[in-house]
């Protein structure tokens, strides 16, 4: 059935690759803005480009590359070889060999190491005299906070954990822009950082110092696809050693602090004219319109699929059970961690995000639908037999018009999810109203927030009092 739902989605949201060189990033600021210099780069070589920002943490960029999704992205060789790799003591030139055995090239540095540290408010830290990572041991007390990669990557919190003999046994997980409102405002004690963030000098923190060695170097680097290494390598290497740690914490500043956009940052860096923000205007028609997109044919598609299992699980008795626990099942399943795992079948994008949205639609449509058929009295169906209608008949004339009320309600139900659920299709670059929420969160920006937050909400609104409508048509009728 998954293949056949599959199918579907790739003949609704169209199965062409886009077109020209997929540049990909993380869903932080850096990351973004490199993407964004990438872009440019090969643009001004001719080539022609996209950015798809923001698509999530490690494991999905990098899954993203193997698979073809996207052609390059920013990377770190810390990361690299701790967390992708789990070969820490791997040099340089045994990481190119091993990547390239994979179909990957790497470029020299771009020019700075942007490794962890951990971070404090300095009066917290001159209060206490602390002034190395290995003193912490003998602070219990401190309240820590890191963001939910960093607690799972074995060269993030495991490691100072086991390094430096912490005893903290639970740490909040946090997100990390949103962590140093925690931190300035007292709630954390202690951070990890990147040591390019802007915010370090803004709030004046203290690093700890890493007196154990317990960070790799993370050298920013740029990983791409080696079968397009004759068009990537020359204007992608270009950009080695042109940033240091001080440029790009400048860069990181200037997006951070001073409100202008990755691109315009980005443009400037380069030298290229400025590109102009859109208006708000522009940016909800086009959010409004993705996010409708995603839902749309993604309820279709589970209607298509729903609404014949509703009918057999009424119609076959044996069938119901098995048939609701898979799609009840469905449900359970974080969104998120859905997403992930069927990136491999279909690629970042929409597809993946109507498929994801599609099973978690099934399971309403197809309860209503059974529910539905049900609760029609057998009289009904006796006294229809009896006029001699056919089987068609019934169904046209007696079951479907009973049993549209629970049919609608269960499309309601599904409506109402998949608007909710589709704000975190942004996380794979499948546009919506996420993508405002996304970037509203990693820049602290209330407005951001708001502008996916509240039409996300007034569109829910809406789905629900449409249906609420034809609800109410039905028992007039």
């Amino acid at each position: 059935m998954l293949r056949w739902l599959l199918l579907l989605v790739l003949l609704s949201a169209g199965c062409a690759r886009p077109q020209g060189v997929q540049v990909g990033s993380k869903s932080f600021t850096e990351s973004v803005v490199l993407g964004e210099i990438l872009c440019d780069q090969l643009k001004m070589r001719s080539i022609p480009a996209e950015h798809r920002a923001q698509l999530g943490g490690t494991r999905v960029l990098w899954e993203a590359l193997l698979a073809g999704s996207i052609d390059a992205y920013p990377e770190y060789t810390g990361t690299l070889t701790q967390e992708i790799l789990h070969q820490p003591q791997m040099e340089v030139q045994e990481l190119r060999k091993t990547l390239a055995n994979q179909g990957v090239g790497m470029t020299p540095s771009l020019g700075f190491n942007n490794t962890y540290a951990l971070g404090m408010r300095a009066e917290r830290a001159r209060q206490l005299g602390l002034t190395k990572m290995s003193q912490l041991k003998h602070h219990p007390e401190l309240r820590f906070g890191f963001g939910h990669e960093f607690l799972r990557r074995q060269d993030g919190w495991p490691r100072i954990q086991s390094v430096y003999s912490l005893p903290q046994k639970q740490v909040a997980g946090t997100d990390h822009d949103l962590a140093y409102e925690a931190l300035v405002s007292g709630q954390l004690d202690v951070m990890e950082v990147y040591t390019t963030d802007a915010e370090i000098e803004h709030y004046g923190l203290v690093l700890l110092e890493d007196d154990l060695s317990a960070f790799p170097r993370y050298d920013a680097v740029v990983l791409y696809r080696l079968e397009k290494q004759a068009l990537l390598q020359t204007p992608l290497e270009e950009l080695a050693g042109r940033l240091d740690r001080q440029g790009m914490a400048r860069l990181n500043q200037q997006v951070r602090l001073q409100q202008r956009s990755e691109a315009q940052v980005a443009a400037a860096w380069l030298g290229l004219d400025q590109p102009e923000s859109p208006g708000l205007g522009t940016r909800l028609w086009r959010s409004t319109g993705e996010h409708l997109r995603l839902v749309g044919i993604s309820l279709a598609i589970a209607c298509l699929i729903g609404l014949p299992l509703g009918m057999l699980c009424h119609a076959r008795a044996g069938v119901a059970r098995p048939v609701l626990g898979f799609v009840g099942l469905v449900q359970t399943i974080p969104s998120l961690a859905l997403l992930v795992f069927l990136l491999p079948w279909s690629g970042l994008g929409p597809r993946t995000a109507i498929l994801a949205l599609s099973l978690y639609a099934l399971f309403p449509i197809v309860q209503g639908t059974y529910h539905g058929l049900q609760t029609i009295p057998g009289a009904l169906r006796e006294s229809a037999e009896a006029l001699g209608l056919s089987a068609q008949s019934r169904w046209l004339r007696v079951d479907l018009p009973l049993a549209l009320p629970a049919i609608v309600h269960g499309l309601q139900t599904a409506a109402v999810i998949a608007v909710g659920t589709a704000t975190l299709a942004a996380l794979i670059g499948a546009g919506g109203y996420g993508e405002p929420i996304l970037t509203g969160v990693r820049l602290a920006r209330t407005d951001l927030l708001l502008e996916g937050a509240v039409p996300s909400a007034v569109m829910a609104l809406l789905v629900q009092w449409a249906f609420g409508r034809w609800q109410q048509s039905l028992r007039r009728a």
